[in-house]
């Protein structure tokens, strides 16, 4: 048998053709000094998202994985620019994305001299990724490259880190064999009934409910987890990451859990039996934010070790939560044909009956906010819903203001992708850019605020001429409005601690009303409408548009003020 033999000029070659025959097809960054991977990226057809902050590139590779579910590549140079971009990596980290950090390093022969940008990369980012590795060998080029790429995919998913040395990244690389691929994974035909603890206290269970998390993003096909709750009679959340993994149209649906949650669903979920906490890891917003975690059982799945909490009493599950939602559905729909099992009638009323409180409290919020000259964040939304097409993503942030369309049922229709727990400044500005990328038949909103949108406005006009079709709404109040409000919670003199700044102009973006980015400032109620339409009709040629949106500093979601983090 014939041996089939490849060379690649240098270490970047061999890299990209790795990457490429393994369905990478865009990459995003702001490469060092060595442009040779430029050159690589041009040879394999692939195309580079160039920006001007390593943090943005890193956003816009998250927005991408998390969107598309497969594998994102961002190029970084060395020393500072690795550095910059660890914000990054601690949010794909956190989000679960599978990215792969491809940077330059300082040479092997001058390691310890203090040389130009010389630093201990694999050190300082090892705490950040799931596995950290420089090469040191040309024959681990293609080897250490295939182990990046397995180790990103997972399962569980998460960033992962390379270093291609200057000196060896001009080495010739030779390959014996076949291309390496990807491991294939094994799908069981069926899913087995569960046995155990977790099975029977869902069995005994009569006011559950499903905590779906963000591991849940591409495992929730064919609605399993609407399925199972239905068998259960569950009330479903998810948490704030979570959003984007089930239909949020459900009737069993009832919001983001924890500090996100309305009044009517603080309730039921401060009075259920059981907690089915489903690919998360329980994060703070949801176990101590807005109402008291109830003393009950909490069933935990996750495929991820580090994902299983120890703080909470109940059986914990380390498996793929798609997989253990099939074999406890399969085995609740025995019972109900073997036992003629049904759910408590009380628990589903009550869920209709929490469904409808929040709605008809929306509509209140929406009438008050009718009665006010300005246009009010409730009525944003609902005229965001009222123009948005299918499929649709909304991508957000977490500050203080655009918290409001995490609050049920504010929010826009479609899917959504939202920041982890670590919520960087300018995550949900720049990921959009990747989000689109990744689902270029979908509309992709960005809700966002004015703090946000600076810390990526030098990417988002980058990005505008080539890869657009995005419309922010930003939020203006003039700079950082959570701190504001801690300040204003505090007592603390406003004259010397200024975070934001009332009236201020909204920022301005370089560009607009150019050929590829279309600005506006909206402050009239009459022509909101008609303005989001025009902005959605200039997306959907191509363009950027940018809805600026002066707010009250009031305009504050009605379950943040209900959780007393913010002034009354």
């Amino acid at each position: 048998m014939t041996c089939v033999s490849r060379r690649y000029a240098d270490a970047w070659s061999a890299v990209v053709d790795l990457l490429v025959a393994n369905g990478v097809d865009i990459c995003f960054g702001l490469p060092g000094d060595d442009l040779k991977l430029l050159r690589a990226l041009d040879a394999a057809g692939l195309s580079l998202v160039p920006c001007r902050d390593q943090r943005n590139a890193m956003y816009m590779a998250t927005g991408y994985a998390l969107q598309s579910g497969r594998l994102a590549v961002c190029a970084l140079g060395k020393g500072p620019a690795v550095t910059h971009a660890a914000t990054g990596l601690l949010e794909a980290r956190e989000s679960g994305a599978p990215v792969l950090a491809l940077a330059a390093g300082a040479p092997e022969q001058r390691r310890g001299s203090g040389g130009f940008q010389e630093l201990d990369q694999v050190a300082a980012t090892a705490p950040l990724v799931r596995w950290a590795h420089r090469l040191g060998h040309p024959d681990r080029v293609v080897p250490a490259t295939m182990t990046a790429l397995t180790r990103a995919m997972g399962p569980p998913s998460g960033p992962v880190y390379l270093e291609v040395p200057d000196d060896l990244r001009t080495a010739e690389i030779v390959v014996t064999g076949a291309r390496p691929t990807l491991p294939e994974p094994l799908v069981p035909a069926s899913v087995p009934v569960l046995p155990g603890p977790a099975l029977a206290a869902i069995r005994a269970s009569r006011r559950p409910v499903v905590l779906v998390g963000g591991g849940m993003r591409h495992r929730n096909d064919g609605g399993v987890v609407e399925r199972f709750a239905e068998h259960m009679g569950a009330a479903v959340f998810t948490t704030a990451s979570g959003r984007g993994g089930i239909d949020e149209s459900h009737p069993l649906f009832c919001g983001v859990a924890g500090l996100y949650a309305a009044a009517p669903a603080r309730e039921l979920w401060s009075s259920c039996d059981l907690v089915v906490s489903l690919a998360s890891r329980l994060e703070e917003t949801v176990t101590e934010g807005g109402a008291p975690w109830p003393p009950v059982t909490v069933v935990q799945v996750n495929i991820d070790p580090s994902g299983l909490s120890a703080e909470f009493p109940g059986p914990r599950v380390l498996a793929d939560a798609r997989h253990a939602v099939l074999g406890w559905s399969r085995a609740l729909e025995e019972d109900r044909v073997a036992e003629h099992v049904d759910k408590a009638e009380p628990w589903a009323d009550r869920i209709a009956l929490a469904r409808q409180a929040m709605s008809l409290a929306v509509e209140a919020e929406r009438a008050r906010a009718a009665q006010l000259p300005e246009i009010r964040i409730p009525e944003l939304l609902a005229a965001l819903d009222a123009t948005a097409g299918e499929p649709h993503v909304l991508v957000q942030e977490n500050g203080l203001q655009d918290m409001w369309s995490y609050c049920f049922p504010f929010h826009t229709g479609g899917g959504s992708l939202v920041p982890s727990e670590q919520t960087p400044l300018g995550f949900g500005a720049a990921a959009a850019v990747g989000v689109k990328l990744a689902a270029p038949d979908h509309q992709v909103t960005a809700f966002i605020g004015d703090g946000a949108f600076l810390a990526a406005r030098a990417d988002i006009a980058a990005a505008a001429p080539a890869h657009s079709g995005v419309l922010y709404v930003v939020l203006c109040n003039g700079g950082y409005g959570w701190l504001e409000a801690q300040r204003a919670r505090l007592g603390l003199d406003a004259a010397r601690h200024l975070f934001t700044c009332p009236g201020a102009p909204p920022p301005v973006m370089d560009g607009s009303d150019g050929p590829d980015i279309r600005c506006r400032v909206l402050r009239d109620k009459p022509t909101l409408t008609e303005e989001i339409l025009a902005a959605r009709r200039f997306c959907a040629q191509g363009g950027t548009a940018v809805l600026m949106v002066p707010v009250a500093p009031d305009d504050i979601a009605p379950p943040i003020r209900d959780a007393e983090v913010v002034p009354q």
